[in-house]
């Protein structure tokens, strides 16, 4: 046996005690298991990525490269077009004021645990500032 094993392994008395390290991290109101990488010559630990945050930044860029382009003269007039209320399309567009690498962490699955769209909805616009908030949710 190797001495990582040695370590995960023992016995007390009758029983065999695994010990198993993870973490556990929220995920739109659900906790999941976040097993350990298994080290050299093994698999890499596989993020996932967090769909529903996903999809609205994706929705959020598509929204604003069509106002950007000038297909829609306002965010009124795509909100009707998409069937979406007014209020709800400019929530999201503020998706599109995210820092880059909060943006790239939410699209690896590396985002702070518990992160949700509420949360992205009323983050500040500053991207120090952003950071700061999602260093604390952590």
């Amino acid at each position: 046996m190797t001495a990582v094993m040695e370590q995960a392994l023992r016995l007390e008395g009758d029983c065999l005690v695994v010990q198993v390290p993870l973490r556990i991290k929220r995920r739109g109101g659900r906790k999941e298991i976040i097993a350990p990488d298994s080290g050299p010559g093994g698999l890499p630990p596989r993020s996932r990525t967090n769909e529903p945050l996903a999809l609205m930044l994706a929705r959020a860029h598509r929204w604003q490269q069509l106002l950007e382009s000038g297909r829609y003269a306002s965010i009124r007039e795509l909100a009707l077009d998409v069937g979406v209320d007014n209020s709800y399309m400019a929530r999201v567009l503020r998706l599109t004021l995210l820092a880059p690498d909060i943006i790239e962490s939410i699209l690896n699955g590396t985002e702070p645990d518990g992160l949700s769209l509420g949360n992205l909805y009323r983050a500040p616009v500053r991207w120090e500032e952003q950071r700061q908030e999602m260093a604390q949710g952590e």
